[in-house]
């Protein structure tokens, strides 16, 4: 029994390990997303940190009109980062987790 538990508890702190590295390597996976016209582009990394926006000088001339595209911008870059974010993660996190009865659906 308590071979069992400890070899469980080493295989979740490898699945730890892991996903730890999994967050580093995301830092290096950039999302792309412009506007539909291409006034705009944003780059973020799987972890949502901003690396870099680029905008037409014509956004300049209207306040609101920027606003606007950098939060729609955004927020699709964002979403997409969180899904790739999401779906990484939770495969590391599946990989690595006990056959414990019950929580197989946990990290779908």
């Amino acid at each position: 029994m308590f071979g069992d538990i400890m070899g469980m508890m080493g295989k979740i702190k490898e699945t730890q390990e892991k996903v730890e590295a999994t967050k580093i390597r995301l830092d290096t996976v950039l999302v792309d997303e412009k506007s539909a016209d291409g006034l705009l582009s944003v780059t973020l990394t799987a972890n949502r940190n901003i690396k870099s926006i680029s905008l037409d000088d014509s956004l300049l001339e209207d306040k609101e009109m920027l606003e606007d595209y950098l939060i729609l911008t955004l927020n699709k870059a964002i979403a997409k980062a969180t899904e790739i974010n999401d779906t990484e993660l939770a495969a590391v996190a599946k990989e690595g987790m006990p056959n414990i009865p019950g929580m197989d659906g946990m990290f779908k």
